[in-house]
């Protein structure tokens, strides 16, 4: 059987946060009443002239700053015209010659492939080339029910961009791992919510199989209606093996557009597929071309620090190591957390913050469904918490006990230590009395130290926390040991 090479490209459509529309002022809302957001203008209605929101247009720009995209310097809009009953002007407002960003690219972070993949990157550190990203108007929503549908058009006119990846995508990891990076760098800008959950990321996935050694790209097939991560991976999987057994069979495909139905893990045929001539674009007569140049000046200033930067920062100024860094710096939210805990007591060390973010907190939180919106522990009690372990006022173990208590309840790690009786003993009077008594008891080991084997001094340390019950300081008591033990 032959092989076959695999080739994706990815049409992702991701809704602004603006307040308004896209070219009214009705509000953009999630999750009110069906239809109350609703004007003239979004509905399509004879004689409702459009007015373009210019908040809109500087995001998008935003984003093709974030990802390197050039903007040119005049662009316009254009009529698509096609019909579906969520579509209330039978035409959508969109860009096709000069959109707003062309070029650029979406950078593949390690830790956003699946982690199943992580270990066996096959490409490290690509970044998939972007064709361009224009902005446009959503559609309505159209809910299907057993004998009828419903349509609310309070989405209808939401600002939309849709950013066209190149076909560059080789496997369904990267695809997974290319729609994650893309999501973090859009929610790190603040352009967009990027929930694919509430509808506002969606993505369209174009495949196509050639031969081996051949150049030409075979025929392209769209995937539609896949709205979750692990689902477009599904998809990817089962088409590329839907393709190929085609292609065994002496089949020649047909370029269409098919849906996924994730319940029974198959694509089904939706129509062929429309080329560009057949939505007869031309220029919207109602809306005149934008000059970008002071809109790109503005914008620039506002590019945020990205991931993989954050994670560079995170490396060099906190000694984090590669993976801590980027584990931490993946989620915009996690990072700010992070920075927080650090920020509150400089002195203690930001790698032992981390540690305990991404071991304690982090796991914490996974255990019980929890956001990080959600947790009952802040960020500067943390870095309290650390700090009293790392001044010996308490174990390491005796923290751990402390954290668990301090997610439970919310209280401070000051008021659990003083209820638990966890108050180390620092007394250097008590905590020599305690030494020299299990020196003088087992006069081997001394002399074992003596000999040379500093690794057996943790026992006396270990004996002294058990004859304190876990109070004495055990920093303290290992000076203390070494003092009198060597001199």
């Amino acid at each position: 059987m032959p092989k076959y090479i695999l080739t994706i490209g990815l049409e992702v459509h991701a809704q602004l946060t603006t307040r308004s529309k896209m070219f009214c002022a009705c509000p953009v809302e999630y999750g009110a009443e069906p239809n109350t957001h609703t004007c003239p203008t979004c509905m399509g209605l004879p004689g409702a002239l459009p007015v373009l929101n210019q908040a809109a247009i500087e995001k998008t720009i935003l984003t093709g700053l974030m990802l390197g995209c050039e903007t040119p310097p005049v662009v316009n809009w254009d009529r698509k015209n096609y019909f579906y009953p969520d579509m209330p002007k039978n035409y959508q407002i969109t860009q096709m010659p000069f959109p707003l960003c062309l070029g650029g690219g979406v950078p593949l972070y390690d830790l956003a492939y699946p982690k199943d993949a992580q270990k066996s990157i096959a490409n490290p550190g690509k970044v998939v080339k972007l064709t361009r990203i224009h902005l446009e108007e959503d559609v309505g929503k159209s809910t299907h029910h057993d004998k009828f549908s419903t349509l609310d058009f309070n989405r209808a006119g939401t600002p939309l961009m849709e950013i066209v990846s190149e076909p560059d995508i080789d496997s369904a990891e990267e695809a997974f791992a290319y729609l994650t990076s893309l999501r973090q760098i859009l929610i790190y800008g603040g352009v967009s919510d990027a929930d694919m959950e509430k509808g506002n990321l969606r993505c369209d996935v174009n495949i196509s199989l050639r031969p081996e050694g051949q150049t030409e790209l075979g025929t392209k097939i769209e995937l539609k209606n896949i709205n979750s991560m692990s689902a477009i991976r599904r998809a990817i999987k089962y088409e590329t093996e839907r393709q190929a057994d085609c292609l065994d069979r002496g089949e020649k495909l047909v370029q269409s557009t098919l849906r996924w139905d994730d319940d029974r893990g198959e694509t089904t045929l939706m129509r062929s597929k429309e080329d560009a001539h057949d939505y007869r674009y031309f220029p919207d007569p109602d809306l005149l071309p934008v000059r970008t140049a002071d809109l790109v000046a503005k914008m620039r200033s506002q590019v945020p620090e990205l991931p993989h930067e954050k994670r560079a920062r995170f490396e060099q100024d906190y000694g984090c190591s590669a993976y801590d860094a980027g584990v931490l710096s993946s989620e915009k939210e996690l990072a700010s957390w992070y920075e927080a805990a650090v920020a509150a007591d400089t002195k203690v060390p930001a790698k032992k913050i981390a540690n305990w973010v991404i071991n304690d907190l982090l796991g914490a939180l996974n255990d019980r469904s929890l956001t990080l919106a959600e947790c009952p522990v802040k960020a500067e009690a943390l870095s309290a918490l650390v700090a009293t372990i790392e001044a010996g006022k308490i174990s390491n173990n005796q923290g751990k006990e402390v954290f668990v208590e301090m997610f439970e309840t919310g209280k401070p790690a000051a008021e659990i230590i003083k209820a638990k009786g966890f108050e180390q003993v620092s007394d250097t009077g008590a905590l020599e009395a305690i030494v020299e008594q299990i020196l003088a008891a087992n006069p081997d080991k001394v002399a074992e130290v003596q000999a040379g084997n500093e690794k057996a001094m943790n026992w006396f340390t270990g004996q002294a926390m058990k004859a304190s019950q876990g109070k004495a300081n055990p920093k303290m008591v290992t000076e203390i040991v070494r003092k009198k033990v060597l001199g």
